[in-house]
């Protein structure tokens, strides 16, 4: 997705987000604070989920193939090679992070020791 693309999605998800947490409190007019928080920190988990994903898909590590091999990332294990071996998809759970973020990238095989790593980098 190009900058713009994702300028404007994000703007949409943000606009809707605004809109929802607007109608929850106007719904909900003698929250507590601790039942704001938690509402606003699902809403916002949903920008930030939206964020993470587009971000790393537009890494370079997401394609292998696309680098030259000098220019890949390295083996964790050995520091050998990564070759690619397709694309896989995998759901990721950052540490902060509410709900996991599926993620599309090569598969590396080690050229030295064949472990395989996913994603890589």
């Amino acid at each position: 997705m190009d900058g713009e693309h994702q300028r404007t999605a994000w703007e949409a998800l943000s606009s809707e987000v605004g809109q929802e947490l607007a109608a929850w409190r106007a719904a909900h007019p003698r929250a507590t604070l601790a039942e704001i928080e938690q509402v606003v920190l699902a809403a916002v988990g949903r920008l930030q989920a939206q964020a993470l994903s587009e971000l790393a898909h537009a890494s370079a590590a997401a394609d292998l193939g696309a680098s030259p091999a000098k220019a890949r990332p390295r083996c964790p294990s050995c520091g050998g090679g990564l070759e690619p071996r397709g694309q896989h998809e995998r759901e990721v759970l950052t540490p902060r992070q509410a709900a996991p973020v599926r993620l599309r990238r090569s598969y590396g095989v080690c050229a030295a020791c064949g472990d395989g790593v996913f994603p890589p980098g």
